[in-house]
């Protein structure tokens, strides 16, 4: 049986290559996003990948890959932002950025074995779509929570739904081979 962790490290470091690329090439221009636009960011990914399940195929020469890891990096930007506050000026210590993306990355890494020990890897027998329907549904919600101004009576917070977010992207990583 696949050991899920090293899976799971494996596209940690395959989605860290490609925000260490575009911190070079954008630094941290994510700096100055709140975490409503970072939302919305999410929501546009994962309705891209559901509109190219949907129709089977895509127009743009890409497939739902890179929008999978596009959501574990923005779903690592919004923990981050949601940690520091939205800065007036998109300045931060590139080294920093990793460093930070490095410790969200892993919380969320440390919350999936937690979960994944409690559900006995049901999640190796779900479908792709299945998860980009999951991360759709967590963003509505999140998009609840974000219009309550985070006060909720039973619900989690929104940290608790980027995290689920980044970890179905992972699953879907991993169901898709990357």
């Amino acid at each position: 049986m696949p050991n899920t962790a090293e899976q799971f490290e494996h596209v940690l470091t395959v989605c860290r290559e490609v925000f260490s690329k575009k911190l070079h090439d954008y630094g941290t221009s994510w700096r100055i996003m709140r975490p409503e636009s970072l939302t919305d960011q999410l929501y546009i990914k994962a309705n891209r990948i559901r509109n190219i399940q949907m129709l089977g195929q895509s127009r743009v020469d890409e497939g739902v890959e890179p929008e999978f890891i596009g959501i574990v990096n923005y779903g690592v930007i919004a923990l981050i932002q949601l940690d520091l506050g939205v800065a007036n000026r998109p300045e931060m210590d590139p080294a920093e950025a990793l460093r930070l993306y490095d410790e969200k990355s892993h919380e969320a890494m440390r919350l999936m074995l937690d979960k994944n020990h409690d559900y006995g890897e049901a999640w190796r027998q779900m479908r792709v779509s299945s998860f980009a329907d999951l991360i759709l549904t967590k963003i509505f919600r999140t998009k609840e929570i974000e219009d309550l101004g985070g006060e909720t009576f039973i619900s989690e917070g929104v940290d608790a739904n980027y995290m689920d977010m980044i970890n179905y992207a992972i699953f879907a990583l991993i169901q898709l081979g990357i």
